[in-house]
Parts: C-alpha cells; sequence; structure tokens
C-alpha cells in the first residue's frame, strides 16, 4: 500500500471478502446507460482505474495532449466515496483519474493504448501489492464508439498475449474527486517511500515500452 504497513496486514485488512461487487446496486451501475461528458474549451475527457491513483496520474500527465490528471473514486454505488471509504472495498469504488486532454493531440484510442502499456493486464482486483477492489481495473466509456474502441482492444490484446485481461469495462457515470491531498502527489512527494519504490518505476517501465513520439520530452 502507500504507507510502511506489512504487506500481510494489509492483506488482511484491505481483504476482498465483500459483497460490493455482486450486490444489486453494483449491477444497476454496470448496466446502466453511459453519461457523455462534454467537450468544454476544446478539452475532453477519459476516465481509467488502473490501481493506486499516485502512480497512474503521473502516467497520463506523461503524455502528449494531456493537460492534467485528477484523482477521484468512479465506477461505484455509493455517493461521495472518500480514501477511507472506499478502501474498505465496500463502495463499489475503485480509484480512478479524470484525464483532461485535447483530442485534436491526444486520441481516445490512445489514452486506451496507455491504459493498457501501464499495468499488469492479467491481475485481478490489483496492480502489484495493491490489492482489493478498490484498486481494480477499470475502463470507462461515454458512448457506443469509445466502448467498441475499448472492447476490440481488449479483445485484441487478449489473442496477441494468449491471456484473459482483467480490466473491466463500464459505462461512466460519475467522477468523484480525491481529497486535495492525493492531487499531484507524485510530483509534491517525490521522496516518498511508494513514489520511489513504485510510483517511479512503474511510470519509468511505461516510458521504456511505449513510442517516444507520444510522450512529452520534459516530463518527469
Amino acid at each position: 500500500m502507500k504507507h510502511i504497513i506489512p504487506i500481510l496486514a494489509l492483506m488482511l485488512f484491505f481483504s476482498c471478502q465483500n459483497t460490493a461487487q455482486t450486490k444489486q446496486e453494483q449491477k444497476a451501475v454496470i448496466n446502466a446507460a453511459p453519461i457523455e461528458v462534454p467537450i468544454k474549451n476544446g478539452k475532453a475527457r477519459a476516465y481509467f482505474a488502473s490501481g493506486c491513483f499516485w502512480c497512474v496520474e503521473a502516467i497520463y500527465e506523461s503524455v502528449k495532449g494531456v493537460d492534467e490528471s485528477i484523482s477521484g473514486y468512479s465506477g461505484g454505488y455509493t455517493k461521495n466515496p472518500t480514501y477511507g471509504s472506499s478502501n474498505t472495498g465496500r463502495t463499489g469504488h475503485a480509484e480512478a483519474v479524470e484525464i483532461i486532454y485535447d483530442p485534436k493531440i491526444v486520441s481516445f484510442e490512445t489514452l486506451v493504448d496507455v491504459y493498457f502499456a501501464s499495468q499488469n493486464v492479467t491481475q485481478m482486483n490489483g496492480q502489484g501489492n495493491d490489492r482489493g477492489s478498490q484498486y481494480r481495473s477499470i475502463i470507462f466509456y461515454q458512448n457506443d464508439i469509445q466502448k467498441q474502441i475499448i472492447l476490440k482492444k481488449k479483445a485484441a490484446l487478449a489473442k496477441s498475449l494468449g491471456v484473459k485481461i482483467a480490466a473491466e469495462v463500464y459505462p461512466f457515470q460519475k467522477f468523484w474527486i480525491a481529497e486535495d491531498y492525493h492531487q499531484d502527489y507524485e510530483k509534491l512527494h517525490p521522496n516518498h517511500p511508494y513514489i520511489q519504490n513504485v510510483s517511479i518505476p512503474r511510470l519509468n517501465r511505461f516510458k521504456a515500452k511505449f513510442p517516444k513520439e507520444f510522450l512529452k520530452e520534459e516530463a518527469h
């Protein structure tokens, strides 16, 4: 996790032994019609859950055309989730990011490629030692075009690797912004042990394999 606590204790505390993902309220979220966020001042928004948002924020902000990555919660059925409540695994929400980007510079398709290239695509309910439904992988779509892009890329990846891809595909409903202290965490706390040992290595692994023409030269 993000604090210096024995991994075994974390696994016990953040156990997935809850019924959040099987509740009728959660099924209603998964089966709902997607909500489309309008383009504002030429900027579009996309939403992804891929483990710890401290990691994901920095990854997307290294991509050309991405103005900002905001940490928050999405995919669940409870209102006003907090870091504490989402970490129980009982809200249905996952740690997620809102990506504010210029669609004239970077496409939604490329953002999906970034998503798959920056994670362990086979790990269920987590990334690395961050485990639990609150860390599960979800790609959110806002319309049928986005849904088809996601499903085609997910199927192609599964075929090429010969594995089951863990990412779930949800209709976007609402994004809840996380507490202020979570925002720009990697930039503001570069020497934090989690940032040094988890976030930065994950960012560097992504940058090493993603096409350089899509990455900002000055980023991190």
